[in-house]
This record gives structure tokens, sequence and C-alpha cells, in this order.
């Protein structure tokens, strides 16, 4: 198990480094190579060539990408200085750059951005697992019947409306029709009513679109471990129906779940983007949609990395919950 653990561990950390040298080499390698200059970005279409010049010198933009991997990943661990320019900067590590469009440290950006994202992807996440799992083993349960119907219709309308959709309507019955939710984002520390208050909205709106495809899958899972011979046997020997379906169904039944549970976290603490847009929330999906607007590639080069890492610490703690939920899963 421990051999297992470091050999996975030692994948993460290849995985990270290969990506970041891709994320690199696109944001800053591809522009050279089409005519564009990351330098001219930095300072805008108005400037002459000697600032330009002075920029590409100060932020390396004009090493070869290795070395330029080298001072990214290096000053995310110790920092790094930027120097050139008649002018010098120390960015404090962890150090991702600074931003184009404004020129503040990406990290305190990333910083400020994260809490949001976090707090809503979690409480989405609890939604979505409790009521998907359980409606789908409702609904395998009464298979054929006319809450299996109900439910299945729900999950597919779940699944099919767009997001904006769901957010917008949310909105406007809750916040614009009811006044009973402002939509507002408060964070914790001020109030946990204004905080709990204000996400409820995108809770429930990010919750419905997940929980559906949950439903699906744990439907099609249940439906296909109830027919197996050990649930059979387990029943031949008398086991009441509760332990058969807790203990046995359940357990297989939660591998598939677990899997996609990991990537879908993951990905979405990487950045909400449809859900922060639409509810006005300043996360890290919010940071992506502004990166992209304004060119800002350390901006984007940041959230890809923290999306990138996110998704692959998750894969790595669902495999080692592999072992718990199912004892037929061994890692050797």
């Amino acid at each position: 198990m421990l051999a297992y653990i470091i050999r996975r561990l030692f994948a993460v950390v290849m995985m990270l480094l290969v990506v970041t040298l891709v994320t690199l080499s696109i944001f800053f390698l591809i522009p050279k190579l089409t005519g564009s200059d990351p330098a001219a970005m930095f300072v805008g279409k108005q400037a002459d060539p000697a600032a330009i010049e002075g920029v590409r010198q100060k932020l390396g933009l004009g090493d070869p990408i290795l070395v330029q991997f080298w001072h990214f990943v290096s000053g995310i661990f110790v920092g790094r200085d930027y120097v050139g320019g008649g002018d010098s900067i120390h960015c404090a590590a962890p150090c991702f750059g600074y931003s184009f469009k404004t020129e503040q440290d990406v990290w305190t950006m990333l910083l400020d951005a994260f809490p949001i994202t976090l707090s809503m992807v979690i409480g989405a996440a609890v939604l979505w697992l409790v009521l998907g799992v359980s409606t789908g083993v409702l609904s395998a349960l009464k298979r054929g019947t006319v809450v299996d119907r109900a439910a299945m219709i729900t999950a597919l309308a779940g699944v099919s409306l767009p997001i904006f959709f769901t957010a917008m309507l949310a909105m406007l019955v809750f916040r614009t029709q009811l006044g009973w939710l402002d939509a507002t984002y408060v964070p914790l520390g001020e109030s946990f009513g204004g905080w709990f208050g204000g996400l409820i909205l995108p809770w429930v709106t990010l919750a419905f679109l997940y929980a559906a495809m949950y439903a699906r899958l744990t439907r099609a899972t249940m439906l296909e471990v109830l027919g197996e011979d050990y649930i059979r046997t387990a029943r031949a020997k008398g086991l009441t129906e509760p332990v058969v379906l807790g203990k046995h169904a359940m357990r297989s039944t939660m591998t598939p779940i677990l899997t996609i549970f990991g990537m879908d976290l993951g990905a979405l603490v990487g950045g909400a983007i449809l859900t922060e847009t639409a509810f006005n929330l300043q996360g890290l999906g919010w940071m992506a949609i502004k990166g992209v607007s304004d060119r800002d590639l350390p901006l984007i080069m940041a959230v890809t990395l923290i999306t990138a890492a996110c998704v692959v610490i998750a894969n790595l703690v669902v495999d080692l919950l592999y072992a718990v939920i199912d004892p037929r899963v061994r890692l050797a």
C-alpha cells in the first residue's frame, strides 16, 4: 500500500510538471511562433519597441522555453526576482507571476478567488451526491413504477437544461418574485448567515445538473449490481434487505460514482465558469473568463494549473478510496 502511494505521488508530480510545461509552451512559445509577442500584450498596443524589449528582459520572455519553465517551477517553491528595465520586483513563493492587465500578484488574486469557488463547489457537491445517489437507488428499487419514471424524467430535465437557464429561472423566482434569497456572496468570516444565504441558489443550480447525472448513473449501476450472484447469495442466506443493499450492493455501486465524483469535484474546484458567471461570483471561473477577455496570460495559466492540480489530486484520493469502499479492490 505504501509503495503504491509513493508511486502515485511520483506520477502526480510528473503529471503536473508535464502540464506546466505544455501550458507554458501554449501561452508563451506558440504566440511567438504565430507572430504575437507576450511582451507586447503586457505593455499594451501603444508601447514603443524599447518598452517592449525592457519587459521581455524583465520577465525573461526571451529565454528558451526550458529556461522559462525552470524559472516558473522554481518560483512556485522559492519565489522569483524579475530584474531588468531599470527596476526589479521580487515575487514571494509561491509565485505565478504578475497580471498583464492589473500588474497584481497572480497568487494573491488566486487566494482572493479560491474561497468563493471552494465554498460553492463543496456545498453543491454535498447536495448533488446525497440527492443524486439516493434518487438513483430509490429509482432502481422501484423500477418501472411511477416513482422511477418521475425521477428519471426529472433527471433528464436536469441534464438537458442549460445551467444558465436554471440559474436565471432560480433568480427570477426566488430572488425577484418571492424575495426570499439575495444571491450576493458574503465571506464566511464576515457573516455565516450572509454566506449561507448568498450561496443557496448557486448550490441548488449547480447541484441540479450534477444530481441528475448521478441519479441516472446510480440507477443503471444499482440495477446491474442487484442482478449479481453474490447479491442473490446474500438474500438466500437470510440477510435482511437493508443489509444486502447497504453492505453489499452499495459498495459496488459507489465505485463508478466515486470515479466521476473525483473528476467532477476536481474540475469544478478549478472554476465553475458558467455558474460563477451567472451569479456574478468572482471565483476562479470568473478569473478564467477575465483572463481570456483581457488576454492576460499569467492569469489564464495560473487557473489552468490550479485546475489540473485539483483534478490530478482528486483522482489520487479516489484511487486510494477504492479499497475502502469495495473490498474486492486491492492496491498493490
